[in-house]
């Protein structure tokens, strides 16, 4: 267990470093939307390694990154950072087999993922009070992996609008934090 004096030392360091954290928010969201902007023309199987090597090498600097600047679970990031880079040099060294992996990954991820959330949300119906999301989006995911199992075609688009989102989605999620530790560094420095 972590004593409290230890946890606050460990969110001050961390807070120090709150501008990386919106660095590399700024990066992905830039990323996202060159891959969503870019969507249309992406035909090639390269050009789908391309984006998903970029985006692996990414996350695997950010994982490095963090790893350099927090003190507990470093490990575990730089295991996630080489990992990453690992998967990126897979993308780039062999695209072909990067696309159809990666889509037929998206693809059955989507189906169990959205059947376990249809299950969760039956099951929690009378223990949360917005279950019905949860139905609904587990519907949408199971309707997306049939809809992208069934011809190949549309699973380059499908993995495309994934790589887009998921840096969108990472970027702003990066920007959130880094304000939240901006202002924790104040108040920290206000003590």
């Amino acid at each position: 267990m972590v004593a409290p004096a230890d946890s606050e030392a460990v969110l001050e360091a961390e807070s120090r470093t709150w501008w990386v954290y919106l660095v590399t928010g700024a990066l992905w969201i830039i990323f996202g939307f060159v891959v969503l902007s870019a969507r249309s023309e992406i035909t090639t199987v390269w050009a789908v390694a391309i984006y998903a090597g970029v985006l692996f090498f990414l996350v695997g600097v950010g994982e490095l990154v963090t790893a350099l600047a927090v003190r507990g679970w470093r490990w575990l990031h730089i295991l996630f950072g080489i990992a990453a880079i690992v998967a990126g040099i897979f993308a780039f060294a062999w695209p072909g087999q990067t696309f159809i992996t990666l889509a037929v990954i998206l693809a059955w991820y989507l189906l169990f993922d959205g059947t376990f959330q249809i299950i969760a949300a039956l099951a929690g119906r009378h223990e949360h009070e917005f279950w019905w999301m949860f139905l609904i989006m587990g519907v949408l995911e199971v309707i997306i992996a049939f809809w992208a199992i069934g011809y190949p075609g549309r699973s380059v688009v499908l993995l495309v609008i994934w790589v887009g989102a998921t840096a969108l989605a990472k970027g702003f999620a990066q920007i959130v934090r880094g304000f939240a530790l901006h202002g924790l560094k104040h108040d920290l420095a206000a003590r």
